[in-house]
């Protein structure tokens, strides 16, 4: 782990040398107190050389002024080293996040992500800068300092000597403690920020419910779980501190003892015992600033610890030999398909699935819900892998397993129940199809989607900002812009998962015909529950329990009866 850490200081090298020489020479500077207070007790003093005083005196004033400015370069370039970090490691987590398969995002909140994307990062950028420059600075007073007492009183500085072992044992020993509680602490935040963003992106149907009350409940649990995990997290720092500072306390009683005991034996006169009480705290203060930065060094190592447990997690990756998917007729199979999400499970949710639509034609998936037809609209952008052995799904005779996802997936095209617009303008939205597209191809697009008129409508026209997730506008509107994205993004293959069942009949009628312009000339995979949307289908399949059922026209189910037939007269009873 530490050496993943010290690679991100590899770009920034020169700027974290200067700023290490500049904490350097401030810790040189700060001994230059104790060695004039020396000789001005033991020189300027006693000889009445005053102008040798107001000399040094001065002397002193400049260097402090100088030892201000490097102060000023460590605090301001010292903290944009850790920032120039943070700024990597968050484009790499980013970047890799984009690269993660489903199932991660399957088992992760989006709130626990976006702690370890911020306050985790934070931490590990304040250590980035504060870790070097405190562990260097510290060390070199902590040396210079000893061997100045030394060069005054050798047995007495041994004797002072004796307590760092003792504090560096207690520091020890408290130190795992503050890990586990901070890395406890750490989880607790993320469950709030999970809570957190889960209620805000739901606040509408919470106002609906009048069910702020059970919001509230189900923060508090996190906001519970974070005070006893910051209570135990506190209690080990609490413990730390209390115990490290009370052996630094035990230097100064040694300090009173021992020199009190050398000046009465006469083995230190009072300039030299005067010089040890002010140089010794030069040795006892980075002693005691090390202790207290463990807590730092706890959050930033916690936080680093937690980033590349997402970092570890293994990307998408094409198969070896894989190739490019260049001009596509859109002939697609699925033979003996099985899939479970749950490694292991013998149930699974599909089960020897095969199905054939040619290139250019309409098939259907009906069927109960759960039954798997999702699943199926899934497995054929691989956005699941199927295991070797659980069957093949082929694109113009092609295993899509030894084709590259990237290339894969820009010949498909997908229109869901649930659409997802960004936050941003309609532009924005639509050009996601293809964010090369000019103005031509973006109304025409919208033209195709029955789009057009409406953004026409609008003072701002397609710049007009539709809020998060598109919260501006109706649901229909919304499906006409991810239908204008798909036509911009003019794939091979479309998949139509249930796209018009959210929708008024009125409105439906109108999406409908977008979406039958757009199945022309492609080679379609629908989805639907409103069977009167798919009766045109050159095929309907019903899936049920994982498993193909039935396959054929409407008219050929119609008149074969079964699963089909009921489902049919169901919806149009009446």
């Amino acid at each position: 782990m530490l050496k993943r850490f010290l690679a991100y200081y590899k770009p920034h090298k020169l700027m974290f040398a200067l700023d290490m020489a500049a904490s350097v020479m401030i810790s040189l500077l700060g001994m230059v107190y104790p060695v004039m207070t020396n000789k001005l007790l033991n020189d300027f003093i006693p000889n009445r050389a005053y102008r040798a005083i107001l000399i040094a005196g001065g002397a002193v004033l400049l260097l402090y002024v100088v030892r201000a400015l490097l102060r000023y370069f460590v605090q301001y370039y010292g903290h944009m080293v850790g920032t120039k970090m943070q700024e990597t490691m968050r484009r790499d987590l980013f970047i890799h996040l984009q690269r993660l398969p489903f199932s991660f995002f399957d088992e992760h909140e989006t709130g626990a992500i976006m702690t370890r994307m911020t306050n985790d990062l934070f931490e590990v950028s304040e250590l980035a800068h504060h870790g070097p420059e405190m562990v260097l600075t510290c060390s070199v007073m902590i040396i210079l300092s000893f061997i100045y007492l030394c060069t005054i009183n050798v047995a007495l500085t041994l004797i002072i000597f004796t307590c760092v072992p003792i504090m560096l044992a207690v520091s020890i020993h408290y130190r795992l403690k503050m890990r586990d509680a901070f890395q406890k602490r750490r989880e607790s935040n993320a469950v709030i920020n999970a809570s957190l963003e889960s209620s805000i992106t739901g606040i509408r149907v919470t106002k609906a419910f009048t069910n702020a009350d059970k919001e509230l409940e189900k923060f508090e649990v996190g906001n519970r779980l974070f005070v006893k995990a910051s209570a135990l997290s506190y209690k080990a720092m609490g413990r730390f501190f209390s115990s490290t500072s009370f052996v630094t306390d035990i230097f100064n009683v040694f300090i009173l003892i021992a020199g009190g005991l050398f000046l009465y034996a006469g083995k230190i006169n009072f300039g030299d015992y005067s010089t040890f009480i002010v140089a010794v705290n030069l040795f006892i203060e980075p002693v005691r600033m090390l202790v207290q930065f463990m807590e730092q060094f706890q959050n930033g190592a916690t936080g680093f610890r937690r980033y590349i447990e997402i970092m570890d997690v293994p990307e998408e990756e094409d198969t070896p030999g894989a190739v490019a998917l260049e001009e596509v007729k859109g002939d697609l199979k699925l033979e003996n398909v099985c899939f479970s999400y749950t490694e292991g499970d013998e149930k699974g949710v599909l089960d020897h699935i095969c199905l054939h639509i040619a290139p250019g034609t309409k098939l259907a998936l009906v069927g109960p819900s759960g039954g798997g037809k999702t699943t199926i609209c899934h497995l054929i952008p691989r956005f699941y892998d199927l295991e070797e052995g659980s069957g093949s799904i082929l694109i113009d005779d092609k295993d899509i397993r030894g084709i590259t996802m990237e290339s894969l997936r820009r010949h498909i095209g997908i229109v869901q129940q649930d659409v997802f617009l960004f936050a941003g303008s309609i532009r924005e939205n639509i050009t996601y199809g293809n964010l090369q597209a000019g103005e031509e191809a973006i109304i025409s697009a919208a033209k195709r989607a029955n789009l057009h008129d409406f953004v026409m409508s609008l003072p701002d026209g397609y710049d007009t900002q539709i809020g998060e997730r598109g919260i501006k506008l109706s649901g229909g509107q919304k499906q006409r812009i991810s239908i204008a994205r798909v036509f911009l993004k003019d794939p091979a293959i479309l998949i139509l998962d249930e796209a018009t069942s959210a929708l008024d009949n009125s409105t439906e009628v109108q999406i409908q015909q977008a979406l039958d312009e757009l199945c022309e000339g492609r080679t379609t995979l629908v989805v639907a529950h409103r069977l009167s949307t798919i009766r045109g289908a050159d095929t309907i399949a019903v899936i049920e329990k994982g498993k193909l059922t039935q396959a054929g026209t409407h008219e050929a189910l119609m008149q074969q009866g079964g699963t089909y037939k009921e489902l049919y007269e169901l919806q149009f009873r009446e």
